[in-house]
């Protein structure tokens, strides 16, 4: 099983379209995590083959940062799919994102296709989850993991919901199923796990809602349409300072020579066991993931 740990901050994942000159540009200089180059939705059918040409040079001439640069192709059953995912093989991408993922075999198709095409071998696979058929599958895709390039899952809850006709209100109440089982199945498989975009552009509170929600359920970050998006979900993502500091105490209460070997400590009031103890640690190392990256 891969392991859990993400090198690096994945809070906020903006998709930039790879057919748009200056929208590259301005990825270079925004705050986000990791930009999206994207050749599907973002692309007319026209400008397909254009955009790909652009992806690649553009993720070679650099200037992209700290930011996590992540190639999401057109579908693998489509008349590009094929052919984006060949000349990625050429790009400086951390990772390729798939969409309309449905089965395991198609992961273990991209995979071989990756290695077939020179992909080096730390760049990884991310499928996105968007279908009914993804959906009740998703165990069996998660598992693949432990056997192919698969590292990340990124939620497509406009796919989901065109598909089941669940209506995505505000609270996301009808998708929590969802939203719970693909947690579930990436942590399980040690996959990094991204929530979908919030369409609400104009609507700032409901774009914290989801983020303060995708946090609370366990998700690393979330994928973005707008810059002006990347701050809350930044801010969101990170610990608090409050949490940071109760961290700090239980990892030191239980370094704390006088109370080796004890399983259980009193913290500040409350009950810390060595599992609070490891969650602590791990906040702690995500608060200094998020700082080095600032830096």
């Amino acid at each position: 099983m891969p392991d859990q740990t993400v090198a690096a901050p994945l809070r906020s994942v903006l998709y930039m379209p790879a057919s748009n000159a200056r929208a590259m540009a301005k990825a270079r200089t925004l705050d986000c995590d990791a930009v999206v180059l994207d050749l599907e939705d973002a692309v007319a059918p026209d400008a397909k083959d254009a955009a790909r040409a652009a992806l690649v040079a553009e993720t070679k001439a650099g200037g992209f940062g700290h930011r996590h640069l992540i190639g999401r192709i057109n579908g693998w059953g489509s008349p590009w799919g094929a052919d984006d995912l060949a000349a990625l093989a050429d790009a400086p991408i951390a990772a390729l994102l798939v969409p309309k993922v449905e089965r395991e075999t198609d992961i273990t198709a991209l995979s071989l296709a990756m290695d077939a095409a020179g992909y080096a071998p730390e760049v990884e696979l991310w499928a996105m989850i968007e279908t009914p058929r993804a959906m009740l599958a998703i165990e069996r895709i998660a598992a693949m993991a432990e056997t192919t390039r698969l590292a990340g899952f990124v939620l497509g809850l406009n796919d989901l919901a065109k598909d089941t006709g669940m209506v995505q209100a505000p609270g996301r109440a009808v998708f929590m199923p969802v939203l719970v089982q693909a947690v579930l199945a990436a942590r399980a498989n040690g996959l990094v796990l991204l929530d979908g975009v919030c369409n609400a552009i104009d609507d700032p509170v409901r774009m914290e809602d989801e983020c303060v929600q995708a946090r609370d359920l366990g998700f690393d970050g979330k994928t973005l349409i707008h810059p002006a998006q990347v701050e809350t979900t930044n801010r969101v993502f990170a610990p608090s300072e409050a949490d940071l500091a109760q961290a700090h105490a239980i990892v030191a209460a239980f370094a704390d020579p006088a109370n080796a070997g004890k399983g259980a400590l009193k913290v500040d009031g409350k009950m810390a066991e060595l599992l609070h103890r490891d969650m602590a640690a791990r906040l702690i190392a995500k608060a200094e993931a998020i700082s080095a990256r600032a830096g």
